[in-house]
């Protein structure tokens, strides 16, 4: 398994394996992964068996302390000073789940934002993966103002 950071060839891998793991309401196409990758390929952490990607995480940096549906629309919002790193998504491929890769991203998001100066993460989920993510030290803030894909999504933060 080797983790590296993201390249603009990238982006069909990451445009399937997105479409693969959310339903279309919720993934971001392959238009926004453009723009993303344009704007903060480097905080796009790609996890590969070989030379198949099996897993991603990715999220810009920013000021703004709470995650917003625009942050998801705007990949130009990123500011690579910013003082938190958001948590857009994290997917892993369906026949790769429950090997613990989702794990191995969101501790190298962690490591890198602590490296990097930055206040903490912020994260948004559904209810079902709360305690998931408070496995890693976020903790739950309450219902997101989010509407992304019309669903109910809780604001979750580690602070460094």
């Amino acid at each position: 398994m080797m983790i590296r950071t993201a390249t603009a060839e990238d982006l069909d891998a990451i445009t399937q394996a997105e479409a693969e793991s959310f339903p279309a309401a919720e993934a971001a196409t392959r238009e926004e992964f453009k723009e993303r990758l344009e704007y903060y390929a480097d905080h796009f952490w790609l996890l590969f068996d070989e030379d198949r990607l099996i897993a991603f995480l990715d999220g810009f940096t920013t000021d703004q302390p709470d995650l917003s549906d625009e942050m998801y629309e705007n990949a130009r919002l990123h500011n690579p000073d910013g003082a938190w790193q958001m948590i857009f998504g994290i997917v892993t491929v369906p026949d790769q789940r429950e090997h613990g890769y989702a794990g191995q991203l969101i501790r190298t998001a962690i490591e890198d934002a602590r490296r990097q100066g930055r206040k903490g993460l912020v994260l948004t989920c559904k209810d079902h993966l709360i305690e998931y993510y408070a496995l890693f030290g976020f903790i739950n803030e309450g219902v997101s103002q989010s509407v992304h894909g019309n669903a109910v999504w809780h604001q979750m933060r580690l602070t460094f």
